[in-house]
């Protein structure tokens, strides 16, 4: 089992590097936003803070749960659980079953920190970097990363997918969140091409507006159908994403690319009741057909 554990963190954090030095050079080479938050010394902070809640992350997810949901995985399967064991399917067909379910129950699990307060409470500090690139898809708070691998272990446990799908799962999860949150430039045709079968930058960049109607959309990193299927889905920002403002109305200034801030968000005081902040003047909600694109 050791042996293992050596071998899946060995192969994820080979993936992670190569991958995150793609994206790193692709944004450079071809920004789609060129903010001061993504740029200089700011953009320095923000790497700092959001590289170091990796690795907190990283660090408490290893002591806490060795193997992650891979390790749960191997458990389920060494005592036959599962649902998809009960329909005897071929391996592979059970490995694209179970992928597919896996990001649906990541999809809901986003959904569910948006709407519960005590989870939007966490996640907000997700939402409170100003800047957006491929950091920022590796900015989640520990109690969020530690939280996240409870559920995700639940439900390998319960539908039992196999060991090789989960870690394939994993791998490709961590790898198109820094793909979807990069600032890297795709022309338009290949963005309403690929934005059929994988979230893009522009698709996912929408869910990172100040604006909650347009926060509250687009919540799939590896997916789009599950947006697609439950209306959830927003083709672009109303103002364009040359002009539209990213983070939390709320978080403003450089505060948030500091790291003791974030990692302190959670236990500030809410200034509002519910999940996100109230909804824009009527006169001010976005229309979800014919929006503009830059």
């Amino acid at each position: 089992m050791q042996e293992f554990e050596i071998s899946e963190a060995a192969a994820r954090l080979t993936a992670f590097l190569a991958i995150f030095g793609a994206m790193a050079a692709f944004e450079l080479w071809s920004p789609r936003l060129e903010r001061a938050e993504m740029v200089g010394a700011f953009k320095a902070r923000r790497w700092f803070t959001n590289l170091s809640m990796v690795l907190i992350s990283s660090i408490l997810l290893r002591l806490i749960f060795p193997a992650a949901a891979v390790g749960a995985a191997v458990w389920a399967e060494s005592r036959g659980w599962g649902v998809l064991r009960r329909f005897d399917l071929d391996p592979r067909l059970a490995g694209l079953v179970g992928f597919v379910l896996l990001d649906f129950a990541v999809w809901l699990e986003h959904v569910a920190s948006h709407k519960i307060p005590l989870l939007w409470r966490i996640h907000r500090m997700h939402h409170a970097d100003t800047g957006f690139d491929v950091t920022t898809g590796l900015r989640f708070h520990p109690l969020e990363i530690l939280l996240s691998m409870v559920w995700k272990a639940a439900v390998v446990v319960a539908l039992g997918p196999p060991v090789l799908a989960v870690l394939v799962f994993e791998i490709v999860l961590n790898g198109t969140s820094m793909f979807n949150h990069s600032n890297a430039r795709l022309p338009l045709a290949i963005d309403r091409l690929l934005r059929r079968v994988l979230v893009t930058p522009d698709m996912h960049r929408v869910h990172h507006s100040s604006v909650r109607a347009e926060t509250d959309s687009n919540y799939g990193f590896n997916f789009p159908f599950w947006d697609r299927l439950f209306r959830t889905y927003r083709d672009q920002p109303r103002l364009g994403h040359d002009e539209m403002e990213i983070g939390l109305p709320d978080f403003r200034g450089d505060a948030p690319s500091r790291l003791v801030w974030a990692l302190s968000l959670p236990f500030r005081a809410m200034r509002f009741a519910g999940a996100n902040p109230p909804e824009p003047a009527k006169e001010e909600r976005l229309e979800t057909t014919g929006p503009k694109r830059s």
